[in-house]
């Protein structure tokens, strides 16, 4: 059986941090793309970050400069650091992984991050 589990969210003041993890287990998790997307109340979806199975790292503008992503194959785990958060960073964030060939797709049951102010 597939799973994805996001943690490391919670409660954190304007300018704090928190670090997200995204454990894998079921599948050859260095073999896929890890997104981190986000949704707030009363809004869609956005993309956060990416950290491709070769390790390529792309960002938000949103969030360029305060977040990383990072991924540790043998822990089949996927971190993003979040650095100097904001109110608007607020919102459930939750793991994807996919496979870049035959795009099977995995979710998280995702992990609130609130920034208060």
């Amino acid at each position: 059986q597939v799973r994805l589990v996001e943690s490391g969210g919670g409660l954190v003041q304007v300018g704090g941090s928190l670090r997200l993890s995204c454990a894998g287990s079921g599948i050859s998790f260095s073999e896929y793309d890890v997104t981190w997307s986000r949704e707030a109340p009363g809004k869609q979806r956005e993309f956060v970050a990416i950290v491709s199975a070769g390790g390529t790292t792309d960002y938000a503008d949103s969030v360029r400069g305060r977040f990383t992503i990072s991924r540790d194959n043998a822990k089949n785990t996927v971190y993003l650091q979040m650095n100097n958060l904001e109110p608007e960073d607020t919102a459930e964030y939750s793991c994807n992984a996919q496979h870049p060939y035959t795009a099977r797709d995995y979710w998280g049951q995702g992990t609130q991050v609130t920034v208060s102010s």
